[in-house]
């Protein structure tokens, strides 16, 4: 079940031609007519702006391969970024490479902790038009991913986590956190086939731990549109702390009932979203 919160629903409307006039005209202005609106749909693909996805932990740019593929059927640039993982500044600064890199308007989406990291690489920079959050961290500066988690109760990660500790080159410890593999679908992906969900499990991308720790500096969302998609079967960030944080950023809100990994489980409701937050904000 899907429901559309502080949002327009998509009008689609029907425009059908008149063939008695150009049956008049001939096979020549017929042919004419063709190229010209083959021309303008070319046209609007070039001016659509780039959608740059940012994945979260326990993820890699896979996680988003079903939404790429809807968005570039429909004509949209698509980039998805590799999360360092290590941190929200140190990410954030990573990610505003590629920003840099790709000229012209960009969506800009994070999933889960990749929220944290769009928030910041965001701020300040104009061509960002939009920001989607998709299961999501929207932190207010001074606030961190762990802080938020435990707002209110409903997040059960902490019981399925791997936590490996290594020794870095100066000498001290660190801690990255994964998830149990046999833990892994139900805590991150129940609504993912299993074949699917043990692949992903297998090839998850740990986060460090002291990034979930880290607290936001800038919050792009407060000065930019913004659209956010709530999860309400999601048992790392709980629904109720997933609306706390859309309401207070005035975002349009999709809820959906999806597990955490909703941009696998349902890539055409993601994409979607995230097509409207391009049309209502680029022209």
């Amino acid at each position: 079940m899907v429901s559309i919160k502080s949002g327009r629903r998509r009008l689609v409307t029907g425009v059908a031609a008149s063939l008695t006039a150009g049956l008049a005209l001939g096979a020549f202005t017929l042919a004419g007519t063709a190229n010209g609106a083959a021309g303008t749909a070319d046209a609007e693909r070039h001016t659509k702006p780039t959608v740059v996805l940012e994945h979260g932990a326990f993820a890699d740019g896979s996680s988003w391969n079903g939404v790429i593929e809807k968005l570039r059927a429909d004509g949209y640039p698509v980039i998805a970024a590799a999360n360092p993982l290590r941190g929200p500044a140190s990410d954030a600064a990573a990610l505003r490479t590629v920003l840099d890199h790709v000229k012209g308007p960009k969506i800009l989406v994070g999933h889960s902790y990749g929220g944290n990291v769009i928030s910041q690489a965001a701020t300040d920079d104009p061509e960002v038009k939009a920001l989607v959050y998709v299961a999501a961290f929207l932190p207010a500066p001074g606030e961190s991913a762990l802080e938020l988690t435990n707002k209110f109760p409903g997040s059960t990660l902490p019981g399925a986590l791997d936590p490996v500790t290594y020794q870095q080159a100066d000498g001290s410890t660190a801690t990255d956190l994964y998830i149990q593999q046999d833990k892994f679908r139900q805590q991150f992906a129940a609504d993912v086939p299993a074949q699917q969900a043990s692949l992903m499990a297998a090839a998850q991308r740990p986060i460090a731990q002291a990034a979930l720790g880290e607290q936001a500096t800038t919050a792009a969302w407060k000065t930019k549109p913004t659209w956010d998609i709530v999860t309400t079967q999601d048992l790392n960030i709980p629904a109720s702390v997933q609306r706390f944080m859309a309401e207070r950023a005035h975002a349009r809100t999709t809820e959906v009932a999806a597990s955490h990994s909703v941009a696998v489980s349902h890539p055409g409701l993601v994409a979607d979203v995230i097509e409207r937050a391009a049309r209502a904000t680029v022209r």
